[in-house]
């Protein structure tokens, strides 16, 4: 599996049996805030969202780039990678992604 970093598009992007997945974040403040994970129904299951929340907060960390959440599901990702040495966003609403 493929995982596109558009950072023009504040994506991580991959295809999957002709559907699309995306994890959008901001950079801000030295700082990547994953803002929304999306997976389809489809696709889902196989840990999609994992790998792209995943190469965002990689991509933040080889930047020396803050990790943060608002996403709600980055930030059970955070607390179940202490690695990232991430937190929710102060625009994190606990159950919910901004879009």
């Amino acid at each position: 599996m493929h995982i596109d970093l558009n950072l023009e598009a504040k994506k991580a992007i991959v295809c999957v049996d002709g559907f699309e997945a995306y994890a959008s974040f901001e950079i801000y403040d030295n700082s990547l805030d994953i803002k929304s994970t999306r997976v389809p129904q489809e696709i889902g299951g196989r840990g999609i969202a994992k790998d792209l929340v995943k190469a965002c907060y990689d991509y933040a960390l080889e930047h020396n780039l803050h990790c943060l959440a608002t996403c709600s599901y980055a930030v059970v990702f955070l607390k179940r990678n202490p690695q990232y040495h991430g937190r929710a966003s102060d625009f994190y609403v606990e159950g919910s992604c901004s879009i």
